[in-house]
């Protein structure tokens, strides 16, 4: 499978908005789009027309680095979100949401979705008690989620959640920070997910 490997400030300079990528330094001055606030490349600050399949395609690979997932996954949970009941767009981010690796990162233990998911292949987490590597894992309701005890030794990890603590948790996460552990409360609506996406444009485009 293929990774991105340069500038993560790249790709938030190329959707015009904080994808929040790199911690704490999305949070600063030192923020890339803070800046410069415009696309990179040489052509950048030129103003050019943009098709509405571009327009659809810019929301789709947006989403795509917030949650940092590749296409075909990405079509996987398109097909999956289309035979659920309900807006498919609003599935599409409710099953975004649920993933393990995004919940981890929700919850404070890591400063971005990219290292919550390098936690979770190190085994440093339990779901519901039993050991857990799979980042794309789709939680439920009453899932529990909660650090390894060998893991709550590392300084790093146990900082983690008052390091984080900027962040807004979910109000369909409960979090107790004393017990290192999160537990999915109920499924994520609409409203409790504050990424500026249209999804209606994602699925316009998957429909094609």
């Amino acid at each position: 499978m293929s990774r991105y490997i340069g500038s993560v400030c790249k790709l938030c300079r190329r959707e015009g908005m904080k994808l929040f990528l790199k911690g704490s330094r999305c949070y600063s001055d030192k923020c890339g789009i803070e800046r410069r606030p415009y696309p990179p490349g040489q052509h950048g600050q030129r103003r050019s027309k943009i098709s509405d399949f571009g327009v659809q395609l810019r929301e789709k690979q947006k989403l795509k680095r917030i949650y940092g997932i590749q296409e075909k996954p990405m079509r996987n949970i398109f097909d999956k979100a289309i035979r659920m009941k309900g807006v498919t767009g609003e599935n599409i981010l409710c099953l975004l949401e649920r993933r393990l690796d995004n919940i981890v990162y929700r919850i404070g233990f890591a400063v971005s979705r990219k290292e919550a998911r390098q936690l979770v292949k190190h085994y440093h987490f339990l779901i519901n008690g039993k050991k857990a590597n799979v980042p794309s894992m789709v939680l439920r309701t009453g899932d529990v989620v909660e650090l390894a005890t060998k893991s709550r030794e590392s300084d790093k990890l146990k900082n983690a959640l008052d390091a984080n603590s900027i962040r807004e948790v979910p109000a369909w996460l409960d979090v107790e920070k004393a017990a290192f552990k999160g537990t999915v409360k109920a499924l994520p609506k609409r409203e409790d997910i504050s990424a500026q996406i249209e999804e209606r444009l994602i699925v316009e485009l998957y429909s094609k």
